[in-house]
């Protein structure tokens, strides 16, 4: 298959990368922000822009205010918004803060919203359940061992 796009890159960007170059998307904004940290372009949108700099402030700010609000690690976060520049600044952000991005389409109705956010949370409660149980058995097990020697 003839990858039609790769002649829309600009010069310099590679057409395969390694994925295991790095641990996580976030590695991956911060790298980018740490080098380019000049007026370069990062997002264009419409006829608006952020730059690299920009990027790392306004993410690094969004990221400080969700730990503030003490979410957790692993959290999940809804994102709720169009195509518009503040999208990725708070995505990154989340990641910053070390959470997890949910994605919500904003066209949603609440309904379809009510479900998709009940669904999740039924999820955590599930995974939350099953943390506990498995930390029960590895304390027993480590209770057990340390008794039998």
């Amino acid at each position: 298959m003839e990858k039609i796009w790769l002649k829309s890159y600009p010069a310099g960007v590679p057409a395969e990368i390694d994925v295991n170059t790095y641990a996580s998307l976030r590695e991956v904004l911060e790298e980018s922000c740490a080098q380019v940290r000049i007026a370069a372009r990062a997002i264009r949108a419409w006829a608006s822009t952020i730059t690299f700099a920009e990027l790392d402030e306004l993410s690094a700010a969004f990221g400080a205010f969700l730990q503030a609000t003490r979410p957790g690690q692993g959290a999940r976060v809804a994102l709720m918004m169009p195509n518009v520049l503040q999208y990725p600044v708070c995505l990154f952000g989340i990641l910053r803060a070390g959470c997890t991005v949910v994605n919500v389409n904003p066209l949603y109705t609440p309904r379809e919203l009510e479900h998709q956010l009940d669904r999740q949370r039924r999820r955590d409660d599930r995974r939350r359940r099953e943390l506990r149980a498995h930390a029960r058995g590895s304390a027993s097990a480590r209770r057990r061992s340390s008794t039998s020697s």
